[in-house]
């Protein structure tokens, strides 16, 4: 089967909302809850038809389709500057060391304070793959697709750039670390309170949260083992994002605890190793990567057999199909 990474359209809501009550839980950027969804999809469409090269406040939703089929089964989001609406809040571990004289001792202690150190930058979020279609590297497909379009928009995006990674999450759906930290001050599961954020923004969180910071010795035993750990089904994500020289610094979400990786933009293995080539014939290639072209709703991404020569590059027939592509037409593309 063949697949293509395109942006988002209204209709593609249905899809999208099947997909989001799989996710389990934890997955604020892709609640199950038709009206948020409609308005990301909206919302995104706004930023795919305008034409501006500023750095705003912009929500880009693409999604994974079947090209035989038509049917979505996976979707992604780029966020080209986070905290303009609200506040970007994140938990940053620290330590605070003292010493002694009278003891002879220094002593150092773990802290958590609240920080908005991310406001500005841009992220990459929203990445969900069907469980029936997480084989073949599609998820591959999904998560580095969204580092051509960055490319291809520069101007649009940040000098930072992030992803949270989904934080522990028990059997029954709730946090160990928002049991032991949070939780104690809203009288909210998590389960409600990630609802709550999905929906309505986590401004509460700067309402409610205590703005000390917080020694994670004095949290339960299962609230520190979950501090910058990913769920388990995020780990091979945190592997794709180390390997595209994003980094943990130390920065966690304030729901779950998960990790969050940052890099500099430019820096981006993706980005900074992508190349633009110019299609010279349509034929079997030797080598396979991802390959994009086209600009704001008219980008699209694929899997794609491909050699270079003298005169531009390769690909084979199958990814010239899946996103209509043509000798003399130009593309983007990354070594897989």
């Amino acid at each position: 089967m063949s697949f293509r990474i395109r942006a988002a359209r209204i209709n593609d809501l249905q899809h999208l909302y099947e997909m989001a009550k799989l996710t389990g839980g934890g997955f604020t950027n892709l609640p199950a809850d038709r009206d948020s969804l409609i308005q990301k999809l909206e919302r995104s469409e706004r930023a795919y038809r305008s034409d501006s090269n500023a750095h705003g406040d912009d929500l880009f939703v693409m999604v994974l389709e079947n090209v035989e089929t038509g049917a979505v089964r996976g979707t992604s989001q780029l966020f080209t500057k986070v905290g303009q609406t609200w506040p970007f809040y994140s938990y940053r571990l620290s330590t605070h060391s003292q010493t002694s004289k009278e003891l002879d001792r220094t002593f150092s202690a773990q802290m958590l304070g609240l920080v908005t150190d991310l406001e500005g930058a841009s992220e990459v979020g929203g990445l969900f793959l069907h469980p029936g279609e997480r084989a073949g590297g599609l998820g591959m497909l999904l998560a580095r697709s969204r580092y051509l379009f960055v490319k291809q928009h520069r101007d649009r995006f940040g000098d930072k750039i992030f992803a949270e990674l989904r934080g522990v999450i028990d059997e029954a759906g709730g946090s160990p670390f928002w049991d032991g930290l949070a939780g104690r001050f809203f009288g909210m599961s998590f389960q409600e309170a990630d609802y709550f954020n999905a929906i309505h923004g986590n401004q509460f969180i700067a309402d409610l949260m205590p703005k000390h910071p917080i020694y994670t010795a004095m949290l339960s035993e299962s609230a520190r083992a979950a501090i910058g750990v990913p769920h388990p089904n995020g780990r091979a994500a945190m592997r794709m994002l180390e390997n595209e020289n994003f980094s943990y610094d130390g920065y966690i979400d304030i729901f779950d605890g998960g990790p969050t990786m940052v890099a500099k933009t430019d820096d981006v293995t993706s980005i900074r190793n992508s190349k633009s080539a110019k299609i010279s014939a349509i034929a079997e290639g030797e080598t396979k990567v991802i390959i994009s072209q086209g600009n704001l709703g008219d980008f699209q991404a694929t899997y794609a057999m491909l050699s270079e020569n003298d005169d531009g590059v390769t690909i084979d027939e199958q990814a010239a199909v899946n996103i209509g592509l043509s000798v003399g037409d130009e593309i983007l593309y990354i070594p897989r």
